[in-house]
């Protein structure tokens, strides 16, 4: 069976490789205002954007996240991060939300997993 036409996963679900993974770290401030709001919209929108596969994100209480977000090609990933509004989250981020945050960008080349169901 491909992983295309693997049931939901309740994690960002992909076609088969070669794609690519935007990884952004992050180590988040004391500021919660409109950060939440903020996120779902970069969320959102994000997902409406041409080249955008799947998304992950888990935030632990330390508050250290990880969101890896999974696109087509590079050229998808360059469109989104000129963006407007997510240029307007990027500049918020680091004024506000953000104590410290990397991105990396990788071309996953295999991928595979388990599912019980």
């Amino acid at each position: 069976m491909k992983r295309s036409e693997l049931p939901a996963l309740g994690v960002g679900r992909t076609p088969d490789p070669p794609y690519y993974a935007v990884i952004f770290t992050s180590q988040r401030s004391e500021v919660d205002d409109g950060y939440h709001e903020m996120a779902e919209r970069m969320e959102e929108l994000a997902q409406r954007q041409a080249g955008f596969l799947a998304m992950d994100s888990a935030r632990g209480p330390d508050g250290i996240g990880i969101t890896v977000a999974y696109w087509k090609d590079e050229e998808s990933i360059k469109k989104w991060k000129q963006h407007v509004e997510h240029l307007q989250a990027q500049r918020e981020g680091r004024q506000r939300w953000y104590r410290s945050y990397q991105v990396r960008i990788a071309k996953v080349e295999r991928a595979y997993g388990f599912d019980t169901r």
